[in-house]
């Protein structure tokens, strides 16, 4: 059978399966953040349909379609995964999980981790079992990441490890940490760093959230005092941590350039005509408004194109080490871009709030809180940095 058939019977399989399986509830339009399910052992479904889906999905590995059976993925190869998204996308259907596991740590587990730590942690995070952060920023290290002060002393059979780390997102709701430490001071900065792996509940770990503009925040900080941290969970070698690091960035990056092609439930014409009328042609009745929005839909869709071709290049390991920077950087842009248009077409009604009719000041909310996207994961300025160095390589001055 040609590979093309071979596809096609995998998309029929899919959309089938998709069509039975994907409650009607788990088709509508996301709301807000809160839609998103992230698992963890203290998961709260929003519904029976949201717990449901994701049972369904993980129990036939597609939560995480690409990763290989043994570790609670679907072993499904690069063409049929993206058939998969494909179909998912063509009934709406929304992702079953969202998870830094999934996104960040699952990839370098899968390059990095032993055999052991791969069965241990994958699995878990396929099922939405638990929830992780990201040990990364620090007070005084932020785009110098290298720079980190927190550290890990060597005890024998284990670690002891003491410091502090900042927008740590979700750090109260999460049930692991993957953090880097410093376990050689007298070693150059980039090669003292270690990658480890700990219980957000070990004795010795404590978070204090931080509040943003927005009124709302995913961030903390988060302290270490004297935590056990055993061997077992050092990922890569000991002062091999920056490797691991700069690995998991870029999907770290890539993942977050991603919020540049997430659709709003409505098209923003549509939205904005809603709220300020149509003219005599039936357009949006505010030509300065209708060619903002035509040039921003234009560079979405050329984002998305982008972002496909990335994903195709990346799966057939060709892409370009540095070009999730470009992604990211891109991504945020855009994003940013995107709420300001909301916030010029539903005019006064968008400074509402409170109150069940804007749903709780949603897109005031999501307006101020776009302006983090350009320094989470690395500020604006360094995917910059990065794209003229590694990618147009510029002399540098």
């Amino acid at each position: 059978m040609s590979e093309t058939r071979t596809l096609e019977d995998f998309r029929a399989e899919a959309r089938a399966w998709l069509e039975a399986h994907c409650p009607p509830e788990m088709r509508e339009p996301m709301r807000s953040e809160d839609d998103y399910c992230w698992g963890g052992r203290r998961a709260r479904f929003q519904s029976e349909a949201q717990r449901l889906w994701l049972q369904r999905m993980a129990e036939r590995g597609w939560t995480v379609p690409a990763w290989p059976r043994a570790y609670g993925g679907g072993g499904l190869g690069p063409a049929e995964a993206q058939v998969l998204q494909q179909e998912m996308r063509r009934l709406n259907c929304r992702p079953p999980l969202a998870s830094f596991g999934i996104w960040m740590l699952g990839p370098a587990l899968l390059k990095f981790g032993t055999e052991a730590q791969k069965r241990e942690h994958l699995p878990p995070i396929a099922r939405g079992e638990i929830r992780w952060c990201q040990g990364y920023s620090e007070p005084n290290a932020g785009s110098d990441l290298a720079s980190l002060a927190t550290r890990a002393e060597d005890r024998g059979d284990h670690y002891l490890v003491n410091g502090q780390k900042i927008w740590t997102s979700y750090a109260d709701l999460a049930d692991w940490i993957f953090c880097l430490v410093r376990t050689d001071s007298a070693a150059k900065k980039h090669t003292g760093i270690s990658f480890v792996l700990f219980d957000m509940a070990s004795p010795g770990v404590s978070t204090k959230p931080i509040t943003l503009i927005s009124g709302k925040s995913p961030f903390c900080e988060t302290f270490f005092d004297d935590v056990r941290v055993e061997k077992k969970n050092l990922v890569g070698t000991p002062g091999g941590g920056w490797d691991v690091a700069k690995y998991l960035l870029t999907h770290e990056r890539a993942m977050i350039g991603a919020i540049g092609e997430r659709a709003e439930s409505r098209p923003l014409g549509a939205m904005a005509a809603a709220h300020i009328g149509r003219d005599a042609l039936g357009r949006l009745d505010d030509p300065v408004l209708r060619a903002r929005i035509a040039a921003f839909e234009v560079d979405e869709a050329a984002f998305r194109a982008l972002m496909q071709r990335f994903g195709e290049l990346a799966r057939a390991q060709q892409a370009h080490g540095a070009f999730s920077s470009a992604l990211k950087y891109y991504g945020a842009e855009l994003n940013k871009r995107r709420q300001e248009l909301v916030m010029a077409a539903l005019g006064s009604d968008a400074l509402e709030w409170e109150g069940a009719r804007s749903n709780d000041g949603a897109a005031a909310r999501a307006w101020l809180r776009s302006k983090a996207n350009s320094i989470e994961g690395g500020t604006s300025e360094v995917q910059l940095n990065v794209v003229a160095k590694r990618i147009l390589e510029l002399p540098e001055s």
